[in-house]
């Protein structure tokens, strides 16, 4: 999807927040169960962008008809390199209602783990701000 993957790339979190639909449901490569909204969804990602470094992506894949996206990055966490995926599916109003992160390798993921671990308490502020 060009409209994310430039707010990304601008570093523009409320283009990115602006392309999430309210009922939009994120799934981590690190944690089962996946979360519901736009408040949480947009925290988690604004969380990313503190924790990655380096990140830029290599690759967009997307349906002929328009609906999912496939955005392939590379990124560092720590000493660890990481490549990823960014699965997004959009709604017909054209945003984003489902997303879904693929991290490789292990290694990697675990170190993203632990970085958004850390991170937690200050995601749990923002979606509750914003909720609120």
């Amino acid at each position: 999807m060009r409209a994310f993957r430039e707010a990304v790339e601008a570093g523009d979190a409320e283009a990115v927040e602006a392309l999430l639909a309210e009922d939009v449901v994120f799934t981590s490569p690190a944690v089962f169960k996946p979360y519901a909204g736009q408040a949480i969804t947009a925290a988690i990602l604004r969380a990313v962008v503190r924790v990655f470094e380096d990140f830029r992506y290599v690759r967009e894949i997307n349906d002929p008809g328009g609906r999912d996206h496939a955005l392939v990055f590379t990124a560092r966490v720590g000493d660890r390199e990481i490549t990823g995926c960014d699965f997004l599916h959009v709604n017909e109003d054209g945003l984003i209602d489902d997303f879904m992160v693929m991290i490789r390798p292990l290694s990697g993921l675990q170190a993203l783990a632990e970085a958004m671990g850390a991170q937690f308490d200050q995601i749990a502020k923002e979606a509750a701000a914003q909720s609120a």
